[in-house]
């Protein structure tokens, strides 16, 4: 980036680093690996605190403390993503697309030579994540993804069918380098664990935040300190825990309703190997 050399960043959304190595050989078609590397995540894996920290390249915290301006807590509205570019004193043409819809993947596949005088041309693509969060909802999905050797299956075919290669293939005619990485990955959870909060606690099946939590702690690792762990107090008595293994979160009310529901789909936000160990 400081040679002004054209750079695109591709954040693809909950890639775990198993899907990573399903659809590099497609990849590798178009660009030679020069580096590979594996890094971890943060806790918790959840989108709007490991992504916000590898944008800012700060903790979570640390964003709260230094830019209150740009961080939402857990209840908030609002997107939580911000630059660290301007810190570092990189110049250039900076482009960021956040990819949700396949409408939007296709537009910019076609538009990719708008961008080819762009020193940095930052994609977030979303769509191994909506597969994930899907598995929960649709049948169709947990027929072809109901473990983890069809859930790399199911991304290898997307990945080959997907307009991310045409953007990809588009990027390499116009001479940029590029970076593949995510924020966060996945596990496939199996086994419920009860826990009791107030309406304020958070809702992610894989961590909670709030006060006065009820818990079997064996299951889960707690963060009674959150700022030990980086991560901001959200009130006076608030704490963090995190589901380890193949656990997640149900509350009490309607209990084995939900406890059915999200069984055996793919979540993030808590501690496991497959979270966390991110290409």
């Amino acid at each position: 980036l400081k040679e002004n050399s054209p750079t695109l960043l591709l954040v693809i959304d909950n890639l775990r680093w198993d899907q990573w190595k399903t659809i590099e050989p497609t990849l590798s078609k178009y660009y030679q690996k020069k580096e590979e590397d594996m890094y971890y995540s943060l806790l918790p894996t959840a989108t709007q605190y490991a992504r916000n920290a590898f944008f800012a390249g700060l903790m979570p915290n640390d964003i709260r403390q230094q830019y209150p301006q740009y961080w939402k807590d857990d209840t908030d509205e609002g997107g939580k993503n911000m630059s660290q570019l301007d810190r570092l004193h990189i110049k250039g043409k900076f482009s960021y697309k956040k990819i949700t819809q396949l409408k939007a993947a296709k537009l910019l596949a076609e538009q990719m030579q708008n961008h080819k005088e762009d020193t940095l041309l930052t994609i977030v693509y979303n769509f191994v994540d909506m597969i994930s969060h899907a598995k929960s909802e649709m049948e169709i999905i947990k027929e072809l993804a109901s473990d983890d050797k069809g859930y790399r299956s199911l991304t290898d075919s997307w990945f080959k069918n997907a307009p991310l290669l045409d953007i990809i293939q588009a990027a390499q005619k116009l001479g940029f380098s590029l970076i593949v990485t995510t924020d966060h990955g996945t596990i496939n959870v199996k086994n419920p664990v009860e826990v009791v909060g107030d309406k304020e606690s958070s809702q992610n099946l894989r961590y909670k935040t709030g006060r006065s939590l009820k818990y079997p702690a064996k299951k889960v690792m707690e963060a009674r300190d959150p700022e030990a762990y980086k991560l901001p107090r959200l009130g006076l008595n608030s704490t963090f825990i995190f589901a380890k293994e193949a656990n997640y979160f149900v509350y009490p009310k309607n209990y084995h309703h939900y406890a059915t529901l999200f069984q055996n789909p793919y979540q993030h936000g808590g501690i496991s190997l497959e979270e966390i160990l991110i290409p």
